[in-house]
């Protein structure tokens, strides 16, 4: 285990590579106590939809951590490797996702070199203060497990076009309220809920979960399972969460798994929100939440 940064005069810099960025060393203690402007990031990520692609992952971190973020992803279809990114602490700034092709694609943009100077720069955000704010009732009788990557998680369908649902596993209540465009007869979204403790595949480590996301199909069996294409559009969103941890990595991603930048906000009582809709029809919408303190030694 390394903690490796380098000063320029354009900001200071630090490294960490690939599943480095699901734990607390070395990741966040560059961030948090090394005080580093921008992580370089090499990394040969195989996409895990519904959660886990490489923009939509790497992006969250880079907006929960606040952080420029420079995400270098290895290019391998047979291996579902692929998609890189240039991401700010406010929005991805350039990224590039593509499965049609074994070609590479050189991403520019241009960053704030020292991000926390900048008047953008995003307030930080106190995760559950609103959502604890809301009575959860989650004694709701169509209520279903469902698995997202070997984790259990807890569902409740979005049976109309608009409302407001909230589904809970242990301590974590997760509330959404949401109008669509149009309830289609062929899509089936739900709001899920996981705070089961320690993901064990690929890695251990303690995570707690709010997220909004497409179904396979009609048949809820499938919900979980991984789908890069949607026609449901939101019109407006709200997600917020009990989080019992302060780090919380937001994802938007829209059909064609493709990021939203600009489309949604952060407010710093922890709702995340989507005021006037998405430009494409939405996979999921999700806090990503890790708790490094629960973690195992």
């Amino acid at each position: 285990l390394e903690f490796v940064t380098f000063n320029t005069s354009f900001g200071k810099f630090g490294i960490f590579t690939c599943a480095d960025i699901l734990f607390h060393d070395p990741a966040v203690v560059l961030v948090s106590k090394l005080q580093v402007d921008t992580v370089l990031f090499p990394t040969a990520w195989g996409n895990t939809l519904p959660l886990l692609s490489a923009i939509q992952f790497h992006s969250a971190w880079a907006m929960g951590m606040r952080v420029n973020f420079l995400s270098a992803n290895t290019r391998n279809s047979s291996l579902d490797m692929t998609g890189s990114g240039i991401y700010a602490p406010n929005r991805p700034r350039a990224f590039h996702y593509n499965t049609e092709t074994e070609d590479g694609h050189l991403l520019v943009a241009e960053l704030s070199s020292h991000p926390r100077l900048s008047p953008t720069y995003p307030a930080a955000v106190n995760w559950s203060l609103y959502a604890k704010q809301i009575s959860a009732d989650d004694n709701d009788d169509h209520d279903f497990n469902g698995i997202i990557y070997f984790d259990q998680f807890i569902f409740t369908e979005l049976t109309k076009p608009e409302g407001n649902r909230t589904v809970c596993q242990k301590d974590l209540c997760c509330h959404l309220s949401y109008r669509m465009g149009e309830k289609r007869e062929d899509e089936v979204y739900v709001l899920g809920a996981f705070d089961d403790g320690f993901h064990i595949v690929e890695g251990k480590y303690y995570l707690q979960i709010c997220t909004l996301l497409k179904c396979k199909n009609t048949d809820l069996k499938t919900c979980g399972q991984p789908v890069a294409t949607a026609l449901t559009n939101f019109e407006a969103f709200v997600l917020s969460g009990t989080f019992g941890t302060n780090y919380v990595f937001p994802e938007v991603l829209l059909s064609g798994v493709q990021l939203a930048p600009g489309e949604f906000q952060i407010l710093s009582d922890g709702r995340l929100i989507s005021q006037h809709g998405t430009s494409k029809p939405v996979l999921t919408v999700t806090l990503f939440g890790r708790w490094y303190e629960k973690d195992l030694p």
